[in-house]
């Protein structure tokens, strides 16, 4: 295994991300953005024999006035050709040696795969609690995509079909987004959550020249009343859902099943197949995540472990 690092182009680096339909945080522009805001961050392309293998992107945190250092490669490395376990462990291994770092460093990764023989790497030395997300694939017809939707589910998406909802997709500039952004700052301070910092989305959404391929926000209103939104960021081939808000009236009339298959049917058009509908918590957000789970997507479980 032959690993590169920090030399790929942003052009480069995005074919393969789109190609494979990577996560958020594996995306270029991602960690452009972490740079901007002040956080290290370290490329490797890693190749076999001339064919690409794997990109991986680690954000770095340094402790002690720089002199140790923490590497996390969150949800990555990115695959680009089925690998064994064996050869990903390899992949892991030249990762770790290769890295440009000085002083103490310690290495972390977590893929997005499930735990298995064919992760590449031991379930003894696991070291985070895995994350569950649901991974919902957008490629199938609209009518597959509603059939897999869970019964209560697709009733509650009928209910808000015909209640009095109307559903707008929501400009690119800052200003037409800002209120969403706004509620979900609001959402944290009052359920004591942790998110991206708000300058981020400034950064993120212009980002490549046409916004309509880095963000897709979508409200619900009544009258003229905002009663629900969620934000996506497209990444490539796929997307991921960032932020959601609903008042009384949007939750008493189900608005976020209807602004997300409206979403759902949106990123299609726009060439996306997959959508990370984001983290699962069965104990402490049950109702979240009976949403997500709901809508038939795959529940994932990704574990941190050192390499």
């Amino acid at each position: 295994m032959k690993v590169n690092w920090d030399t790929l182009s942003y052009p480069e680096w995005d074919a393969h991300h789109a190609a494979a339909a990577a996560p958020l945080q594996q995306d270029w522009a991602y960690g452009a953005c972490m740079k901007t805001l002040g956080v290290g961050v370290l490329r490797a392309f890693v190749s076999q024999d001339g064919a690409p293998v794997a990109l991986a992107q680690f954000i770095v945190r340094r402790f002690v006035g720089g002199l140790a250092n923490m590497a996390l490669c969150s949800l990555g490395p990115v695959w680009l050709q089925p690998l064994s376990g064996t050869d990903k462990a390899l992949v892991y291994k030249a990762l770790k040696q290769t890295m440009p770092l000085k002083n103490l460093r310690v290495v972390a990764v977590t893929p997005h795969e499930a735990q298995s023989p064919g992760l590449g790497l031991s379930r003894w030395r696991r070291v985070m609690t895995g994350h569950s997300t649901v991974v919902l694939d957008l490629s199938p017809e609209l009518e597959v995509l509603r059939a897999q939707l869970d019964g209560r589910w697709r009733y509650s998406l009928a209910r808000a079909e015909e209640a009095d909802l109307t559903i707008h997709r929501v400009g690119t500039n800052a200003g037409q987004y800002r209120w969403l952004l706004d509620a979900e700052m609001q959402q944290r301070e009052q359920r004591g959550l942790h998110g991206l910092p708000l300058h981020f989305f400034d950064l993120y959404v212009p980002s490549r020249q046409q916004p309509t391929q880095t963000i897709l926000t979508v409200r619900a209103d009544v009258g003229r009343d905002r009663v629900a939104g969620m934000m996506f960021l497209i990444h490539g081939k796929a997307a991921t859902y960032q932020v959601g808000w609903s008042g009384d009236v949007g939750r008493e009339q189900n608005a976020h099943n209807l602004i997300l298959w409206r979403a759902m049917q949106e990123l299609r058009e726009r060439g996306v197949r997959t959508l990370d509908l984001g983290g699962v918590n069965t104990t402490r957000s049950a109702g979240i995540a009976r949403f997500k789970i709901g809508t038939g997507g795959q529940v994932l479980t990704c574990a941190g472990t050192f390499i």
